[in-house]
């Protein structure tokens, strides 16, 4: 006898497909989420997310995570998944510096997290709806990361999750070049953000540059620099 494999259905994890199901139904809630995108050049990154409103009297929710002083992260999906999955990270990072007196490499705290959300895909459980964006700065210099929910990881120059990727992620396509300066990448990920959901979108915005060594959040309404000389003084 044929059996539904909706998600009810646990244990059946894969479709008819062969893809897995749970896995899935983690992405469309990704794809609910905030716009959000990451850019990177030779000498900085920066992460950009859409703060949607909340019902009045309410304060927004965080958008844009320090993780150590060196990896900043910002997520889509559910607020409560992306949070558990960035004090995941911190944990890690704090870890490795007390076993190894050493900042942990950007590349390892992402394959950490992706072997912890892959992990998640193994039993039955609820995989986390959330995909986050990790930039920071190691002995390989600046580095971008994608990590989805079935625990995948993605080197790359950008990065848009959320509702709307793909549009926000052409706009960063059309407009990306190598030598692009900082100011000009925080204004092409502002303007992916804009496209979708128009010029006065509320904005969080984080920049690690080969500089200064620390991820900052910034200020999306202010310009890159003054917002980095803020960050510095207060």
């Amino acid at each position: 006898m044929a059996m539904d494999a909706g998600p009810g259905r646990m244990p059946f994890f894969y479709n008819a497909d062969g893809r897995l199901i749970q896995v899935d139904y983690a992405l469309q809630a990704v794809s609910r989420g905030s716009t959000t995108v990451g850019l990177k050049g030779q000498d900085y990154a920066v992460l950009a997310s859409h703060v949607k409103p909340t019902r009045s009297l309410l304060e927004p929710a965080e958008k844009v995570f320090i993780v150590d002083d060196h990896v900043g992260a910002t997520g889509s999906g559910y607020i409560g998944d992306v949070n558990a999955l960035v004090d995941e990270l911190r944990v890690e990072a704090q870890r490795h510096r007390l076993v190894y007196d050493t900042a942990i490499d950007v590349g390892g705290l992402a394959r950490h997290l992706g072997r912890y959300l892959h992990n998640y895909t193994l039993y039955t459980v609820r995989p986390f709806g959330a995909s986050l964006i990790l930039a920071g700065l190691d002995p390989l210099g600046i580095q971008l990361i994608q990590i989805d929910p079935s625990g995948t990881t993605f080197k790359g120059n950008g990065f848009a999750v959320g509702a709307g990727a793909d549009e926000a992620l052409e706009v960063l396509s059309k407009g990306y070049r190598p030598d692009l300066s900082l100011d000009d990448a925080v204004g092409l990920a502002k303007q992916s953000i804009e496209s979708l959901n128009g010029e006065r979108t509320a904005i969080e915005l984080g920049v690690i540059t080969r500089d200064a060594g620390k991820f900052q959040p910034l200020n999306g309404g202010a310009g890159t620099h003054a917002g980095l000389e803020a960050s510095k003084s207060s």
